[in-house]
């Protein structure tokens, strides 16, 4: 295998571990898993710590979501797209809150923080906006705009602290933000309202 296959495969045997153990993960574990021996580890990492920083390096990888959101079928209803784009957001975000809380950690450390210009951002508003595609125009606002609210409707909706243990599932943050809280004939009546108010003919 090459090094960097066997790094990767070592990586990747590894981050089940740490979400189980946290910090407690031993290197005997994590050599189990990966099917090696443990001197293998260290002559591919310097020490766990290094091994553990990987693992979560890797978790922290925005590619694996945006490839996922890139593969959702275009050809379904506009609703149906947006709810499978938050389906893959909220496993991510799960995943990553499960890691942090496995680590103790109550956030990524500063090495791992994205500064606003890194464009990680502007990559899953890139995605959404794409997966809205040809529908931007039955919107209100922006595309741009809707991709941001959805992701964070998906992040408060996800976090089990911020949610209050009532997290929201992939069809009601959909159906937020796409028919607000108003019971439908009150926002039927409040659309046609406002629609005839600007119509120049009245």
């Amino acid at each position: 295998m090459a090094p960097g296959e066997r790094r990767a495969a070592i990586v990747a045997a590894t981050l089940p571990l740490v979400r189980q153990h946290g910090v407690e993960v031993t290197t005997r574990q994590i050599a189990e898993a990966a099917g090696v021996a443990e001197g293998t580890l260290f002559r591919v990492f310097p020490d766990k710590d290094s091994l553990v920083q990987a693992a979560v390096a890797e978790a922290f990888d925005p590619a694996p979501t945006l490839r996922e959101l890139a593969a959702i079928d275009r050809s379904l209803p506009l609703r149906d797209r947006l709810t499978e784009a938050v389906v893959v957001l909220q496993r991510r975000l799960s995943e990553v809150f499960g890691l942090l809380h496995a680590l103790g950690w109550a956030g990524p450390p500063d090495r791992m923080r994205q500064p606003p210009s890194s464009g990680i951002n502007d990559g899953f508003r890139a995605a959404v906006v794409d997966i809205v595609g040809p529908d931007a125009h039955a919107l209100r606002v922006p595309a741009a705009e809707l991709a941001h609210v959805l992701r964070l409707l998906a992040f408060s909706g996800t976090h089990p602290m911020i949610a209050d243990g009532r997290p929201l599932d992939a069809p009601q943050i959909v159906a937020i933000l796409l028919d607000g809280l108003l019971a439908p004939t009150t926002a039927t009546t409040a659309r046609t309202t406002t629609a005839e108010t600007k119509d120049p003919r009245c």
